[in-house]
């Protein structure tokens, strides 16, 4: 019988084994793929080590992150601007009034308020926390001295309709200044600036509505009602040597000023017309040396004067807030603080910007008080209604 030969287990294995050690290629194959392994597992989230200039580079972006000011520190320079503000409107009577510097801040208070979304802008817009609670002061300032004139305070009815109008010298239309006030409807007319030329275009407009009138200088009055006890009231117009020697008939040509008694249902009415002196501005400043002056002795009258029961009518070049009418206006009452809706300014007459003619009480009670339309004079004409 032939026999068969039979490879062993070493032997049939060998040439395998050979076979795949002899081919490099399964080899590399093998390798790549247990990289690919290696990176997809052990490898997973490993990056390349940064450069120096990218280091560099994250580090400053973290300091300036860190070093970044936080909302309370952002905006320093407008919490301040806001504080002061806000201590300028709270202390507003504690400022010099050398060079008239108080006086004018007082005049226009009310518009520092404009300051204020001036302020909030800026401090949205750089996300200042202290800002924003630093306007706090200033708006509750404001508030506090003007947020009554937000209210329309006035009420339908009254005794008596007062009015007050600076008619200007320069006024191109006295007549038909004249005529308008005429068809307000007011029961009681003052007028200030009344200049020679004008005077009787004036008494032969206002003749048919006023039937009783009397003019002293360059103010009047007109009423519908009897007047009587009127008299020119001295605020000190003219003062010093020079004025000891004018003749008393340029005295009343010049008159500022004047007092007259109006017959009323309810009993006599003392009624004060004005014009106090203007505040000039120089190349140094303002001077309001003529104004103060006249304010001090329209103030002692007002005190001296014996009816409980007083109006006064008038420009008195200076708001209900300035200083130099304390003596006046720690007397009387605004009629339009008290009845009137808004701040009521009346110069300029194009753009008012303050209020300066007045009806300023005693005694009486204010109903409503408003401004009149516009005429040819510089400034707005103003009305009251009072009653008792």
């Amino acid at each position: 019988m032939a026999q068969t030969e039979t490879a062993g287990p070493a032997e049939a294995a060998g040439p395998t084994d050979r076979e795949a050690a002899a081919d490099p290629t399964d080899m590399e194959v093998a390798a790549g793929a247990a990289d690919a392994v290696g990176a997809g597992q052990g490898g997973r989230g490993r990056r390349r080590a940064p450069g120096p200039g990218a280091l560099d580079a994250r580090i400053r972006r973290t300091l300036r992150i860190a070093l970044r000011p936080g909302p309370w520190k952002r905006g320093l320079v407008l919490a301040a601007s806001a504080l002061l503000l806000g201590l300028l409107m709270l202390l507003h009577a504690r400022i010099t009034d050398l060079g008239g510097i108080g006086s004018l801040v007082e005049t226009f208070l009310p518009w520092f308020g404009l300051f204020v979304p001036v302020l909030l802008a800026g401090a949205l817009w750089r996300r200042s926390a202290s800002a924003v609670v630093a306007l706090v002061l200033p708006v509750a300032v404001w508030l506090n001295l003007f947020g009554g004139l937000l209210v329309d305070k006035s009420r339908p009815g009254g005794d008596l309709t007062l009015a007050t109008h600076n008619v200007g010298a320069d006024n191109p239309d006295p007549a038909g200044t004249a005529r308008d006030l005429a068809a307000s409807g007011a029961d009681v007319l003052a007028l200030e600036e009344i200049t020679p030329q004008a005077k009787p275009v004036y008494e032969k407009e206002l003749a048919e509505a006023y039937p009783h009138h009397t003019v002293r200088g360059t103010v009047g009055l007109w009423s519908r009602l009897p007047l009587s006890d009127t008299r020119p009231v001295d605020i000190q117009q003219d003062v010093g040597p020079l004025a000891d020697t004018k003749p008393v008939t340029a005295v009343a040509a010049d008159g500022r000023a004047l007092r007259a008694t109006v017959a009323t249902d309810q009993g006599p009415l003392a009624v004060y017309v004005a014009h106090l002196g203007s505040v000039r501005v120089y190349s140094g400043g303002f001077t309001t040396g003529s104004r103060d002056r006249n304010a001090r002795a329209l103030g002692a009258a007002v005190a001296a004067e014996p009816n409980k029961r007083m109006v006064l009518l008038g420009d008195l070049n200076g708001t209900v807030d300035d200083r130099a009418l304390d003596g006046v206006t720690s007397r009387l009452r605004s009629a339009q603080d008290a009845a009137g809706d808004g701040f009521g300014f009346t110069w300029p007459r194009t753009f008012p910007l303050a209020r300066i003619d007045h009806v300023l009480v005693r005694g009486v009670t204010p109903v409503s008080a408003w401004v009149l339309p516009a005429t040819g004079s510089d400034h707005r004409p103003v009305a009251a209604a009072i009653s008792w």
